[in-house]
């Protein structure tokens, strides 16, 4: 079905027409709207939606964390060859990695953030956090923030570096281009960890949050010491700057796999959707066992940084724990922006959500993926 709608443009399968609706209430009540939405179903994209000016659904954002997505995908590749032991420590293939009682922390205990090395003191510098081998270079000689393996919370700029290293120990490849040869050029996917040269005219710049909800941050920031602001770092002087962090060519081009991805819905979706189902003709990414391993609960309890009951799986987040529609074992992750993705297995969807604007609550509490994931997931099991 073909859209006519004045600011929503794109098609939808027939019986996915409540998400069309769906997206252009959303669309409706953005003041500056600037978004796309995708999604496949047993492989078979069904969504393809995108609004706002100078928006296309060829159009490139910067989706932060999604990275994480890829990285873990990465991860559980090598552990379905063979080549990446989950139970092993992780200072069997990173030796330097055993330094301040770090020697006993396991694959899957980094995977799962529970190394406590969330960050730095005294932060990391705009160059460092553009380059994965720079970020793992200093959390080497960096005392954990807890005890490892003790408790868990979000390494948000820095797990992306610490599963690369590893990666690149076992492979001799960086992650970015392990991911790049396994994920991205096979199925030609429009999602990044180091965006191409001749791709940047496609880039949309990452716009900052409206004025009364950056005043509504700006009042209520975290404390300088605290666990959120080390692992946001935001205790760096200068503190880092999301919206100028994204829009630098520097950190596009270097793709860093925890913050620096760059990409469109359709690039999410198809990657998910790659991961859990034949896609072109081409079997599933990662097996039933693999898929069950790593869409394990692995870490119950409170997130020690966001506070969050039940985030993780194994390196994914739990999906389920925020939009109660999904199965169980729905894997995927959320970028700063309000971007979402994921895979459901049970019902064969993958879903990717991008927007060019920061609101509130960004990542994973966007507001409107809540209502567009119950009319994709009600759409599909009809």
């Amino acid at each position: 079905m073909v859209m006519a709608m004045t600011n929503v443009n794109g098609f939808v399968a027939p019986g996915f027409e409540q998400v069309e609706q769906e997206f252009a209430a959303v669309v409706a009540a953005e003041p500056d709207p600037g978004a796309q939405l995708a999604v496949h179903l047993d492989g078979r994209r069904v969504v393809d939606l995108w609004a706002g000016d100078g928006v296309s659904g060829d159009s490139l954002h910067g989706l932060y964390s999604s990275g994480k997505g890829a990285t873990h995908l990465v991860a559980a590749l090598l552990v379905q060859d063979g080549v990446l032991d989950l139970d092993r420590p992780v200072a069997h293939y990173w030796p330097e990695f055993a330094a301040h009682a770090k020697d006993l922390l396991t694959v899957r205990e980094l995977l799962a953030h529970r190394s406590g090395l969330i960050g730095v003191d005294g932060g990391f510098g705009p160059d460092e956090l553009a380059d994965d081998r720079l970020i793992a270079e200093r959390l080497v000689g960096q005392r954990p923030y807890w005890r490892p393996g003790s408790a868990y919370g979000y390494h948000a700029f820095v797990i992306g570096a610490l599963v690369g290293e590893v990666v690149r120990r076992v492979t001799g490849r960086t992650l970015q281009q392990v991911y790049d040869e396994r994920v991205r050029t096979p199925y030609g996917l429009d999602f990044y960890l180091g965006l191409p040269a001749e791709l940047e005219p496609r880039y949309v710049p990452v716009r900052p949050l409206p004025p009364e909800e950056a005043a509504i941050a700006a009042a209520q920031p975290p404390a300088p010491d605290s666990l959120l602001a080390v692992a946001f770092n935001l205790h760096a002087d200068p503190p880092a700057d999301l919206v100028e962090f994204a829009n630098t060519r520097r950190v596009r081009a270097l793709g860093p796999a925890s913050s620096g991805s760059v990409g469109s819905a359709r690039g999410l979706a198809a990657m998910y959707a790659a991961a859990i189902s034949e896609v072109d003709g081409r079997p599933p990414l990662l097996s039933p066992a693999t898929l069950a391993e790593f869409t394990k609960p692995h870490s119950p309890g409170v997130d020690l940084v966001t506070g969050e009951p039940d985030h993780f799986l194994l390196g994914f987040e739990a999906q389920a724990m925020r939009y109660p529609e999904l199965g169980p074992d729905a894997f995927g992750h959320s970028g700063a922006v309000g971007a979402q993705s994921f895979a459901d297995p049970g019902s064969g969807v993958a879903y990717g959500y991008t927007r060019r604007r920061f609101q509130l609550g960004g990542g994973g509490g966007a507001r409107e993926n809540g209502r567009l994931i119950k009319a994709v997931m009600s759409a599909a099991r009809r």
